[in-house]
């Protein structure tokens, strides 16, 4: 049967398809919709006992996206805001809407600095990270990495050309860096 633009003609009526296949249209009668309790409002049966639930107090300021009034009753506050990635997380909220592009890209970047600050508060501890295994440069060698990608179809095979520069350079920079600095404060004396 062609496509036109008046549709399929339908060989059965809506009684005879009812009578042949059960459960056929149960959403077109409301009557004998399955969830149709459900659907009605009525307060009294679920037992709520509030317009608008209590909500949670702020401890300290909160993003909030500009599209909204206020916080929604329950936050999450695992992840509170810190340093400069926190500064630019408030100010893509302060003054972006989540619509615009600009809002999301400070966003992103402001978790790229918020790994660059873990990573540099990782060095105050006594154990700070450890770029061989926790990149894994040290699975890639001893779990069959280069095999695994040989002769196989696999999506990041385009960009694992540039992967060892995006992990290791970094750490290389720095280390480059710190190097210098070092060389230059034993100089001096």
């Amino acid at each position: 049967m062609p496509y036109t633009a008046e549709g399929p003609q339908r060989r059965e009526s809506n009684e005879e398809l009812r009578a042949r296949i059960p459960g056929w249209g149960a959403d077109l009668d409301p009557k004998d919709r399955p969830a149709v309790p459900r659907e009605r409002f009525d307060p009294g049966a679920t037992g709520a006992h509030w317009d608008f639930p209590e909500r949670q107090q702020e401890k300290y300021p909160r993003e909030r996206s500009v599209e909204h009034k206020f916080l929604p009753p329950v936050f999450g506050t695992t992840a509170p805001l810190k340093g400069l990635s926190g500064v630019m997380r408030r100010y893509a909220y302060k003054k972006y809407s989540e619509a615009q592009a600009a809002h999301w890209l400070i966003l992103l970047a402001s978790d790229r600095v918020d790994a660059v600050e873990s990573h540099l508060r990782s060095f105050a501890t006594l154990r700070p990270d450890n770029p061989i295994t926790q990149s894994g440069v040290h699975s890639e060698l001893t779990r069959h990495g280069f095999s695994s990608r040989v002769g196989k179809n696999r999506a990041d095979l385009k960009h694992q050309w540039i992967d060892p520069i995006l992990v290791g350079g970094p750490w290389i920079v720095a280390g480059a860096l710190g190097f210098a600095v070092l060389r230059g404060l034993f100089r001096r004396r």
